[in-house]
């Protein structure tokens, strides 16, 4: 299970996309590159509206949205209380309903294993970005330690073209920042250094300079540093 694919190439390809329909081919290409059973983009914003795609059958995503699946599911429940990425083993499966539910589930092919990000964003979106497969727990935890860094970093990718897709979802005010710049930030924000974010963004180490500081300059920080923390508490980028 899993290929090693070309990190710079999938962002490029996400930041190219114009609409959901493209956004869900490049997610649907990493997820056999990846070589997993699913992989699911599930938004639920502030008026409780649902948008995104997946990779589940059209009977399973049909039944989860008609029995409000989303209500009692262990993945979003679990997630929205969390900031960093969640491996389904370490949220509550108990209670009776949720046991059903989790029946259900896999007998209309949701795997037994699943690693899901949870991403959040202006006028109350919550997001989550999911891989999910069927394999045993060593073969799952080698997947997560091999890929998992590299897949928070589609997510927020992936989870800021949706939002430019569906604007009227947005209040108008929504940043004012760049998408270059807010790519750059996220980077730098979770932990990679200067050199590593040029490569992944396939641009110059002078040109990654000029983004920080015109991002520094816009959010009034004195630094670096205070600028990631500024962009942090403005919910300008997640991480």
């Amino acid at each position: 299970m899993g290929r090693k694919f070309d990190l710079s190439q999938i962002l490029g390809d996400l930041e190219s996309t114009s609409t959901l329909d493209e956004l869900t081919s490049v997610a649907v290409q990493l997820r056999d590159k990846l070589q997993i059973d699913h992989m699911t983009y599930h938004w639920v914003d502030g008026a409780g509206d649902q948008y995104g795609f997946t990779t589940y059958s059209d009977a399973w995503d049909d039944r989860y949205r008609d029995r409000n699946y989303h209500r009692i599911d262990p993945v979003i429940l679990g997630c929205f209380q969390r900031f960093h990425a969640v491996d389904w083993k370490q949220l509550n499966w108990s209670g009776k309903a949720v046991k059903a539910f989790l029946q259900d589930a896999q007998e209309h092919g949701v795997g037994n294993q699943g690693y899901s990000i949870p991403l959040r964003g202006p006028g109350g979106q919550f997001a989550l970005f999911t891989v999910n497969n069927s394999c045993d727990d060593i073969t799952w935890q080698a997947f997560v330690e091999t890929y998992g860094r590299d897949l928070i970093l589609v997510a927020h990718f992936l989870n800021r073209k949706a939002l430019e897709f569906a604007k009227e979802r947005q209040p108008d005010n929504m940043r004012g920042l760049s998408p270059r710049e807010i790519d750059a930030m996220t980077l730098l924000a979770l932990g990679y250094s200067r050199a590593q974010v040029a490569h992944s963004l396939s641009i110059s180490e002078h040109t990654l300079r000029a983004y920080i500081e015109s991002a520094r300059s816009k959010l009034g920080a004195q630094n670096t540093t205070h600028a990631i923390a500024t962009a942090l508490s403005r919910g300008l980028i997640v991480v």
